[in-house]
């Protein structure tokens, strides 16, 4: 058999090239999970001022509070004493106590008729600011406003301007102008045929605009920025397709926007819960500091706890069959 160099040379060859082929798989593999894996360290260290700050300075509150909620405090000379009740103070808040029940119960009503309204104002609104027009800049100012001078101080000190206003007469409540715009509004939607609990739930939005504007800034925020993400390239591909505005809004905007939905739907159920002026967080208030209750405080705030918890996940199980989450 004679030995052929040429056709040894072109079997080398062709071996050669697949040994570098495999070579760029492997260290194309390689180059993923490397960046994949920088991708984690850099979620971690996002992640991490969070993280300091449970460990550091909630962690050991919230066992703190647990115990708190089986116990009975006495606050003596020597700092508090503990005596064990076991479920007493639970039972108490649903059994005993006059109020808790009713006001949690309005509570969850009240954040049931908050969050739609607020989602939708502040989408709305996003999406109008979003558009390019002169002053926009200051039209975005303008939305977020309201967090701003209702936070802190601020809002101590126009409450108690408005309260001390009202006591001394020097502000007077023009509750006639508002019922008689009310009633107009109220006319004109029956006239439609509109269902008139929907008509009722339109009417109590618009008395309550200016808190529904006041709770949906960071909302709004979060939203424009979505809005920013969504490249224009989809735009102008579905607007050649034909496809109108109508029809981009719910095959585009709304798709891509979806995961923003939930992240504003649980921003805002518990902003609502944990609102300074919410019923039950003046009851855990007041029961803690001012009756020097602090067990049967830390109870009621566990109970409050576990029915948000419980809240959040019914509501993230829901809305999360319906999020589009663009790879």
């Amino acid at each position: 058999m004679k030995f052929d160099f040429r056709d040894f040379l072109l079997k080398l060859k062709k071996s050669l090239g697949g040994l570098k082929l495999k070579m760029d798989f492997g260290s194309e593999r390689t180059m993923l999970m490397a960046m994949e894996k920088r991708r984690a360290i850099a979620g971690y260290v996002f992640n991490s001022p969070f993280l300091i700050g449970m460990i550091f300075f909630f962690l050991y509150p919230f066992i703190q509070s647990m115990i708190f909620s089986f116990n009975s405090i006495q606050i003596g000379t020597q700092g508090y004493e503990m005596t064990g009740v076991g479920f007493s103070n639970y039972y108490r808040a649903f059994m005993v106590h006059p109020t808790f029940r009713r006001v949690l119960v309005e509570s969850i009503v009240q954040m049931i008729t908050d969050v739609p309204l607020i989602i939708i104002f502040s989408f709305f609104a996003a999406n109008l600011i979003n558009q390019k027009f002169r002053g926009r800049a200051v039209a975005r100012a303008i939305f977020f406003l309201p967090v701003i001078l209702t936070s802190g101080i601020i809002l101590a000190v126009e409450n108690n301007d408005l309260l001390l206003g009202i006591m001394s007469g020097a502000i007077q409540p023009d509750t006639a102008a508002g019922a008689v715009r009310a009633l107009e509004l109220r006319t004109l939607l029956m006239e439609t045929r509109m269902n008139p609990r929907f008509v009722g739930y339109i009417i109590d939005a618009v008395d309550r605009l200016y808190e529904i504007v006041k709770a949906s800034g960071v909302q709004i925020l979060i939203f424009l920025a979505g809005l920013q993400t969504i490249s224009p390239s989809l735009y102008e591909a579905s607007t050649m397709e034909g496809a109108t505005g109508w029809e981009n809004f719910w095959k585009i905007t709304f798709p891509m926007i979806s995961p923003l939905i939930l992240v504003n739907t649980v921003y805002t159920v518990i902003y609502s819960f944990t609102n300074p002026n919410n019923p039950v967080m003046e009851i855990i208030k007041n029961t803690a500091f001012a009756e020097s209750r602090f067990g049967f405080s830390s109870a009621i705030s566990w109970v409050y706890f576990f029915v948000i918890l419980g809240i959040l996940g019914i509501l993230i199980g829901v809305i999360s069959r319906w999020v589009f989450y663009h790879d």
